[in-house]
């Protein structure tokens, strides 16, 4: 599960929030719940734009302590984030004519907005990687 490090800090009767790897998420909530809730939208709108934009994304913090809780990244935004990771070095085309498929296939699966990969398509860009995939519900 891909997921980023937050600090919170409850001030004047609210929780704020901000991201250790993004000075620019920043969220709040009248309660922890709301907080959570308000920062997971917050983080997958950004990264989304982001990825989108063709923004460098880092990769997360390991960042431990009493005030820092991990937002998960929702799934269809971290595959897309995987891929192009996976991909460092390699054109989109390169990697779509190694997996047998046309270019704009390719590109639709490493673009959030757009990508619904089926669970044999995901096996077999890990295979062309030499990868596997491990998936779970927490």
């Amino acid at each position: 599960m891909l997921q980023y490090p937050a600090k919170i800090k409850k001030t004047k009767g609210v929780y704020l929030l901000n991201f250790i790897d993004f000075e620019n998420i920043n969220t709040w909530g009248e309660t922890l719940d709301q907080a959570l809730k308000n920062a997971e939208e917050a983080l997958n709108g950004c990264l989304e734009s982001d990825f989108e934009r063709g923004f460098q994304i880092p990769d997360p913090s390991n960042k431990k302590g009493r005030n820092i809780h991990y937002i998960p990244v929702k799934p269809h935004i971290a595959v897309s984030l995987m891929l192009r990771k996976l991909r460092a070095g390699h054109t989109q085309q390169e990697i779509a004519r190694k997996l047998k498929i046309s270019f704009q296939v390719y590109q639709r699966l490493e673009n959030p907005r757009k990508a619904n990969p089926t669970i044999k398509t995901l096996e077999k860009v890990a295979s062309a990687y030499g990868k596997h995939i491990t998936l779970g519900f927490v």
